[in-house]
């Protein structure tokens, strides 16, 4: 199917399987996070691309809100030792925290297509 303006898919959609942001079919990652530099299907140049440390932020709240409440519950339900805590809960941190971060980067930059924030910094 080719890219008909008009057409895009929903950024949240779009950012979650790291598809490009105006045709939804092209891979918009060449690698775990690094970006392609155009969408194969529509050409679209990701150079406006920039997430910042907006991924690494959210991964952190929702990484520590779960961790951390889980954390709480097994101490108070089971109390087990703290080498067991230190195991469970590093091994946690560090699987949400990747598994979060390619769909959280992709949703910054189709988010960033989706409301235009490049043309808005090239007018300041």
């Amino acid at each position: 199917m080719a890219y008909q303006p008009g057409n895009e898919p929903s950024p949240v959609a779009a950012g979650l399987h790291g598809r490009c942001p105006r045709c939804g079919e092209g891979h918009m990652f060449d690698g775990f996070l690094a970006l392609q530099k155009t969408c194969e299907q529509c050409a679209l140049d990701y150079d406006f691309a920039d997430s910042a440390d907006g991924p690494a932020v959210f991964i952190m709240f929702i990484v520590g809100f779960v961790v951390v409440g889980l954390a709480m519950w097994v101490e108070f339900t089971f109390m087990p030792p703290i080498w067991l805590h230190l195991v469970m809960w590093f091994s946690l941190t560090i699987a949400l925290a990747l598994v979060l971060a390619r769909p959280l980067k992709g949703v910054m930059i189709a988010l960033q297509y989706h409301h235009r924030a490049e043309e808005g910094r090239r007018e300041k």
